[in-house]
């Protein structure tokens, strides 16, 4: 899946900006970038590109754009391979030119952002390729970085994944937890209910069968299907029977996540998808224009 066939919505500029400017402040401290102010001349230009040496899938261009733009706006940021796109070791996904010491002094806050949300989409689009022929939904869970959930679950979004609620606020998930605390599932749903409005979605998780029937006695809108084994998720889903969504959660990784869509759950949640990507390895280099080439031959 790329970008080409599902839409991927903006990121908010004022969210980004925020972002770049908290990232920009810890880099730059209280003196600035002391090597390339003490090495290169104030006036100087160049020209660079942003290139992977890995395969993998795109995610973060707004990020590192707002980087560079944040030192110096005059800086001519040009996309080569948009996020949700596959980029292949060696290629090109950006070209900047403009002020020598702006691409310096934002490069690696660019390329940390570029490369951290690039690992996000890398690894949820291996786990999408992995359910492909099922009806099975790849999505994110709030095992986020501090600060950066937005991102990340852009970045899910770019590698074809889809976004679970973004925070506590925002839809109703009554965990075992919860349950105990309540006095029991039927009372936490009750109360559940009673609280939300009508626009908040209620999900419910539950890790027996036994749990599956008392809820199935109440409405929700979802149920969590907590480290189940595959023959236990074909059980739940036959005995939902399609009156509410069926999310799958707990010992998901790469080696198990085709057969647990392949039991006809809806949805797989996947903390790894966040907490455990590894860095897309992406690299900024600058380009001698035909003059330099000549004068350094």
């Amino acid at each position: 899946m790329s970008s080409s066939t599902r839409s991927l919505p903006s990121l908010p500029q004022t969210l980004v900006d925020a972002a770049i400017r908290v990232a920009l402040d810890e880099d730059l401290g209280l003196a600035g970038d002391i090597t390339t102010n003490a090495t290169v001349a104030a006036n100087a230009t160049a020209n660079a590109v942003i290139a992977a040496r890995k395969l993998g899938v795109v995610a973060g261009l707004a990020l590192a754009e707002a980087a560079f733009r944040a030192i110096e706006p005059e800086t001519d940021f040009t996309i080569e391979i948009g996020d949700g796109e596959t980029v292949k070791p060696g290629a090109v996904i950006a070209r900047v030119s403009g002020n020598a010491r702006a691409l310096l002094t934002a490069e690696r806050v660019a390329l940390n952002f570029l490369g951290r949300l690039s690992g996000i989409a890398t690894l949820t689009r291996q786990y999408v390729d992995q359910v492909a022929g099922t009806h099975a939904k790849i999505v994110d869970t709030r095992k986020t970085t501090p600060g950066l959930r937005a991102f990340e679950k852009y970045a899910v979004r770019c590698g074809g994944g889809y976004n679970h609620r973004v925070g506590l606020f925002d839809a109703v998930l009554i965990k075992d937890n919860h349950i105990v605390a309540a006095g029991g599932i039927a009372s936490a749903i009750k109360a559940a209910k009673a609280a939300a409005g009508h626009m908040t979605k209620i999900e419910v998780e539950v890790d027996t069968l036994a749990q599956l029937e008392i809820v199935m006695r109440e409405k929700v809108d979802c149920v969590l299907l907590d480290n189940m084994t595959p023959a236990n998720l074909v059980e739940a889903v036959a005995i939902i029977g399609g009156r509410c969504l069926t999310e799958a959660s707990g010992g998901v990784n790469l080696e198990t996540v085709t057969e647990i869509a392949q039991t006809g759950v809806d949805l797989i949640s996947v903390g790894a998808l966040t907490h455990s990507a590894s860095v897309l390895d992406l690299g900024l280099d600058f380009i001698a224009s035909p003059k330099q080439a000549a004068i350094q031959a």
